[in-house]
């Protein structure tokens, strides 16, 4: 067989020889199937016999050894398969996200025995059928769960985009990795908005955009309550600037109606996004709106970028979408409508369109923003 002496003749060494002879014989048994491009049906059957045998009389580190080998044959059967998976030790992870092909039936085994690292390694996999996914979701687990949502092979739709949304909600972890994909519409992950990390929240605010939303009581009332705008900015700007943040608490409590401490929130929110809500949803343009967070954002790093981003939100994003989120925010409305057809996205994002549009609208209003910050400075270090 294979180069080797007749089955029996293994089955004598195996019985006579000890542990020793019976690593020796595994390792070289694996190495010689490995080798063999195309091996016969009785070959095949041969083995697989042989290595039943050979891998629970082994010690554990030929039978680590010996797995590794034969992993990278390339006519496997299912029994062999289950086999390697269950001696590879530390490298069966590795090997879950490397191995090109994985028969289904092998997958379901490993998901069947329960063990969260290598699940996570499963559905990490990009070609997963829909077996394996219904097997995978239901599973409850943050590490599952985390590779899911980062598994851009599988499409966001349906049942699994109620999960994964479901999941997100739950573990922040996951809606800051869900915020990051482009095929999913991370206005679902609105009610998580103060758990994102900026970019998260800033890709929350892009969703919005140039969409229709359902109606809540709340915009009716921002209707029909006129504000001051310069008054407004006004005051934010010197309160800011005061670093008073507790008395900016309460003036937000008192004109947004949602609870204290979410307007403790979005006072000391030094990312802005939060802030950029409240400005949009009470009418505030890109001229008035920078004014504030400029004042109120950090100043750690170059900031030219993100006031150039909400420079083009304020032109992108609605009055009502901001208020909608508002609403979100107090409990008033429910993200799980905006899955219906009406109130899609109208256009998915696109990996060249937004780059060539933001960057020709968006260069006049970045370097507005550019300069409106230079001018504050300048008040500020003549002051």
């Amino acid at each position: 067989m294979i180069g080797f002496q007749p089955y029996e003749t293994f089955q004598l060494l195996i019985e006579t020889g000890g542990v020793e002879r019976a690593n020796t014989l595994l390792v070289a048994a694996c190495d010689a199937y490995a080798r063999r491009a195309r091996p016969l049906a009785a070959e095949a059957e041969q083995f697989e016999a042989l290595a039943k045998r050979l891998f629970p009389t082994a010690a554990p580190t030929a039978r680590t050894k010996a797995a590794g080998i034969l992993a990278s044959a390339q006519h496997l059967t299912p029994s062999l398969e289950i086999l390697i998976y269950e001696n590879l030790g530390t490298g069966l992870i590795p090997h879950l996200e490397r191995a090109q092909t994985l028969s289904e039936d092998v997958l379901l085994r490993l998901i069947d025995k329960g063990n969260a690292d290598v699940i996570a390694a499963v559905a990490r996999r990009p070609d997963l059928s829909n077996t394996t996914l219904a097997r995978l979701f239901p599973i409850n687990s943050r590490k599952v769960y985390r590779a899911l949502a980062g598994n851009t092979a599988i499409s966001p739709r349906g049942a699994y985009l109620t999960a994964l949304t479901r999941s997100a909600e739950m573990d922040h972890d996951v809606a800051a990795i869900l915020a990051r994909r482009e095929d999913f519409d991370a206005a679902l992950l609105t009610p998580m908005f103060f758990d994102l990390p900026e970019e998260g929240r800033i890709n929350v605010l892009r969703a919005h955009a140039r969409r229709n939303l359902p109606q809540t009581p709340m915009m009716r009332t921002f209707e029909e309550v006129s504000v001051a705008t310069d008054e407004f900015t006004g005051a934010l700007m010197k309160l800011y600037s005061e670093n008073r943040r507790p008395k900016i608490t309460r003036l937000l409590t008192q004109i947004t109606g949602l609870d204290e401490m979410r307007c403790a929130e979005i006072a000391h929110d030094t990312s802005g996004a939060a802030l950029f809500v409240v400005l949009r949803a009470f009418g505030c343009t890109s001229y008035d709106g920078l004014k504030v967070l400029i004042h109120a954002t950090s100043h750690d790093a170059d900031r030219s970028k993100t006031l150039a981003s909400f420079a083009r939100l304020f032109e992108d994003v609605s009055v009502s979408a901001m208020v909608y989120v508002m609403s979100v925010w107090r409990g008033d409305a429910h993200v799980s409508e905006l899955t219906r057809p009406e109130y899609m996205r109208f256009t998915e994002p696109s990996r060249r369109t937004p780059e060539a549009k933001p960057t020709q609208r968006g260069g006049t209003v970045g370097d507005q923003a550019l300069e409106a910050l230079d001018r504050l400075r300048s008040i500020r270090k003549a002051g």
